[in-house]
């Protein structure tokens, strides 16, 4: 005979889902009352009774409607005939027995000790002495097994660190009534007591040892996830931290000591288990951290690629303007000018056009070459007036040789084609002060002849 027939089921199950409701969080409790049910719906022998039912469900809902729970307990019981009826009431007078029994509260005391060599005797001749004792082991056992369940859907199938925390309160209330099983009994079956409220179950070592072994994992697991969710917050809060900085940074050195900050605590998320849950959302979260870093560093890289050639290219501007100040100059301090001011155009030219600094050293190279360009045309001016004061000193020791043996006119020609050519001679370049001085010497000569 099933210990929990069709009837009374179908009285209990609408409770059950009516106290779950559409709560998400509930539907692992209402799993676990209704798989109770169904357990004694496959079990066979006495029919379960009212404590039965309500020790099935009271745990997990308090609040279960007893009227229900003994409208179920009366529906689960089979019509009774006269042999039954007899059997009711010896039990009865039994248990009118254990009741004055049960008020020898010392001798009681003293049976219920956890000695076997006080147990064992009393549990042969007199089982029922040692109801108390089974009856505190019965409601450990369950709590401890429901309390196992629970823990293991909320710890082994979490989806959030609510979950855990809960499944962590369950884990120790599972520890705490399996700590209030007499261990040194299991094995040893209360079959008196058993008999007289039906109970299903048993103290194994074995089943002790799984529940044990079970709740071990969990703790270990917790223990694990817990570490694991400490450093996802941990690189998150890094992470966060350090895109901050880089954008609120205004120094290349301090964007470079973010950046290293950034990848540190990519590392750090890196070495999350990847069986946690953190684990887990980590991998998601890696993907969009990665990828924006790689743009950072991409970014900053190039920003410093640009920063160096332009400050490199500025290092060659600089001594090219102060090498012509204060002209006039040389046409060999105006070639070198017009190197350091190549070098410094050659710099720029080597950031690419997706670089950061790409403008800035358009900006100067507009400003560089206008100044190569001054300095080649005074470069040329210099050679162009250099030469010319040579030719006119050549024509002037040619005027020398001539002047005892030529004419007036011949002289005069040729004194005319000395100041043509030292008027050729620009201002600016070093040759003009000596050029001004030989033209005034040569107008002078040319008025005498004249």
């Amino acid at each position: 005979m099933s210990r929990l027939n069709d009837r009374a089921f179908t009285i209990l199950q609408p409770e059950v889902k009516r106290l779950a409701g559409d709560n998400l969080a509930l539907q692992v409790q209402r799993d676990i009352v209704l798989r109770r049910l169904e357990k004694l719906r496959i079990q066979t022998g006495e029919p379960a009774t009212y404590e039965e039912l309500r020790a099935a469900v009271s745990d997990i809902y308090p609040e279960f409607n007893p009227d229900l729970l003994r409208a179920a307990a009366k529906a689960n019981q089979p019509v009774q005939g006269f042999g039954q009826l007899i059997s009711s009431q010896l039990w009865s007078k039994v248990g009118i027995a254990a009741t004055v029994v049960l008020g020898l509260a010392g001798t009681l005391y003293v049976v219920n000790l956890p000695y076997p060599m006080i147990r064992r005797p009393v549990a042969r001749t007199a089982p029922i002495l040692l109801l108390p004792s089974f009856m505190s082991m019965d409601y450990n056992y369950r709590q401890a097994i429901a309390l196992v369940e629970q823990a293991d859907q909320l710890v082994n199938q979490a989806t959030g660190a609510a979950d855990f925390e809960l499944g962590t309160e369950k884990v120790n209330q599972a520890n705490r009534h399996l700590d209030a099983l007499p261990v040194w009994f299991l094995g040893y079956e209360p079959q008196g007591y058993c008999s007289f409220f039906g109970c299903s179950w048993r103290f194994t070592l074995d089943e002790f040892r799984v529940a044990r072994a079970s709740v071990g994992r969990m703790e270990a697991k917790l223990f694990q996830e817990k570490n694991a969710l400490t450093l996802l917050t941990a690189g998150d809060t890094a992470i966060g931290r350090a895109q901050q900085d880089y954008q609120q940074s205004q120094r290349p050195a301090d964007q470079a000591a973010a950046i290293g900050a950034w990848q540190a605590a990519i590392d750090m998320l890196t070495q999350i288990p990847p069986e946690t849950l953190a684990g887990r959302q980590a991998q998601t979260k890696l993907v969009a951290y990665t990828r924006d870093f790689q743009q950072v560093s991409g970014l900053s890289a190039g920003t410093a690629r640009s920063n160096n050639l332009i400050a490199a290219a500025k290092g060659f501007a600089q001594p090219a303007a102060t090498l012509v100040q204060n002209p006039p100059h040389a046409a060999t301090t105006w070639n070198q000018a017009a190197d350091l001011w190549q070098d410094a155009i050659a710099r720029l030219n080597q950031i690419p056009v997706d670089d950061p600094g790409y403008l800035e050293a358009q900006q100067l190279l507009a400003t560089y070459q206008t100044n190569l360009g001054q300095i080649r045309s005074r470069l040329e001016t210099e050679r162009a007036s250099a030469e010319a004061l040579q030719q006119a000193k050549r024509g002037i020791e040619n005027l020398l040789a001539l002047s005892n043996t030529s004419g007036n006119n011949r002289l005069a020609s040729q004194i005319q084609n000395i100041i043509n050519t030292l008027e050729t001679i620009q201002p600016g370049t070093t040759a003009h002060s000596e050029a001004q001085d030989l033209l005034q010497s040569a107008r002078n000569k040319l008025r005498e002849l004249q």
